[in-house]
This record gives structure tokens, sequence and C-alpha cells, in this order.
């Protein structure tokens, strides 16, 4: 569980962006802290916002939005990042790999990553 603390030192991202529409308090407590501190690093040094657009899921929100049966969101270990513009997209992976994350998924419309 990630404490009010951990949060503090957080510079870019609120707990909430991290939570499940149908648990608005799960990203404050259910996310990874490694993901949170590597995207945190990560943002700062793509000079970009980071727009994340799924983070922890129940697994009934999960199902609806077609995600795997063994997804890293479950768990609060994967994040998706809204990612439409190549140049964004760039940017973006760049600084995910210059962190150090090495489970990196490209698709249509966000970038998937996770630890």
């Amino acid at each position: 569980m990630l404490t009010s603390e951990f949060w503090k030192g957080i510079r870019y991202f609120k707990p909430e962006e991290f939570s499940s529409p149908d648990a608005p308090l799960s990203g404050a407590a259910l996310m990874s802290g490694t993901l949170i501190a590597l995207l945190d690093r990560a943002r700062g040094l793509a000079g970009i916002p980071f727009k994340v657009t799924s983070g922890y899921r129940t697994p009934e929100h999960n199902t609806a939005v077609g995600g795997a049966s063994e997804s890293a969101h479950l768990t609060g270990q994967g994040v998706d990042i809204a990612a439409l513009h190549p140049h964004t997209r760039f940017k973006v992976l760049l600084a995910l790999f210059l962190v150090g994350f090495t489970r990196v998924e490209i698709a249509p419309r966000h970038i998937h990553v996770d630890v």
C-alpha cells in the first residue's frame, strides 16, 4: 500500500490518475511504488505530460474493457499512457527506456508499460 508520504515525493502524478473508474481510491493504495517512481522519472526526462488512460483495474473493469486475464493492471503493475502523435510517442518511449523500463507495448492509441 502506497502511503501519503510516498505520494508527496511524486512530482508529476496524482494517485487518482491511476484509480480504476469503479474504485475511485484504488490508485492511491494499489499501484506499484516502483512503477510510479519510474514513471515520474520518465515524465521528468520527457519534458511533456503523460496522460494515464488506465492504471489499476478491478477484475470487473478489466473484463469490461477486454483486458487480459493476467493483466498487469490487475495488480497495479501496469499503466497505459496516451500517445497519438508520433513525436509524443518518441519522447515517451525514449524516456521510458532511459529510466529502465523493459516491458513496453505500443498500441494504436497508447503505450502500455509495466514492471
